[in-house]
C-alpha cells in the first residue's frame, strides 16, 4: 500500500534520527510547510538523481526519509529557516509534478529498524562513534548504554558523523539490515 506524500529533493541525504538545516524560499516548499502545518505531518527528503535543488523539478532517488518540522525561524536573510529531523525510511514508487512544479511521490514505508544488538564483528564501530560523539561535543550523559549496543542507531549516527558522500550515504538508506550497513561503514572506513 502507498502513500501521498510530498517531497523536497535536496544534494544530502537525511538519515532517520539526523537533524537537518533547511533554507526556503521557492513558492512550492512554502507551500509545502504550510500544508505539512496544517496537516501535522511531514515531507519527504531525497537525495537529488538528476537536477538542482532551485528552479526546475528535480529528479529524486527512490529510497528518502520523513522530515518532521522541528523548529523554524526566520534568517538573517528574511528566508525561511526549517530545523526538520529525519525519521521513517521510504521508497518511492512514482512521482508526479504539481502546477507549482512540487514533486509528490507515492511512497511504500519501509520496515521499522529491529532492536539488535550489535554483533561482534561490529563492536569497534561503537568504541568509533563514541570517540565522534565526544570530538563534535555531544552530551555523552544522555546516550544510554542501550543506544550505543543497538546496532541501527549505531549505524544511523556514524551514517551522520562520518565523511561519507551523499551517495554513499544513500546506499545506506536503502540497506534494510541494519547488520548490512555496519558491514558497509567497515568496508567504507577500510
Amino acid at each position: 500500500m502507498t502513500e501521498t506524500l510530498p517531497l523536497f529533493p535536496l544534494h544530502a541525504v537525511l538519515l532517520p534520527g539526523a537533524g537537518l538545516g533547511l533554507r526556503v524560499f521557492e513558492r512550492r516548499y512554502l507551500d509545502l510547510v504550510r500544508d505539512c502545518g496544517r496537516a501535522g505531518r511531514g515531507f519527504g527528503v531525497c537525495l537529488i538523481l538528476e537536477g538542482d535543488e532551485a528552479g526546475q523539478p528535480a529528479i529524486p532517488a527512490a529510497y528518502g526519509t520523513e522530515a518532521l518540522i522541528e523548529d523554524f525561524d526566520t534568517g538573517p536573510d528574511g528566508l525561511l529557516a526549517l530545523r526538520v529531523r529525519g525519521t521513517r525510511r521510504f521508497r518511492v514508487m512514482r512521482t508526479r509534478v504539481r502546477d507549482n512544479g512540487l514533486v509528490v511521490g507515492e511512497v511504500q514505508w519501509c520496515e521499522p529498524d529491529s532492536d539488535d544488538e550489535l554483533l561482534p564483528q561490529h563492536g569497534l564501530l561503537a568504541t568509533l562513534l563514541q570517540s565522534l560523539l565526544e570530538q563534535a561535543g555531544a552530551d555523552l550523559n544522555r546516550i544510554t548504554p542501550a543506544q550505543m549496543d543497538n546496532a541501527a542507531w549505531v549505524g544511523w549516527r556514524l551514517a551522520e558523523l562520518l565523511p561519507l558522500t551523499a551517495q554513499q550515504r544513500g546506499m545506506l538508506l536503502q540497506e534494510d539490515s541494519p547488520h548490512a550497513r555496519l558491514d558497509r561503514l567497515l568496508s567504507a572506513i577500510a
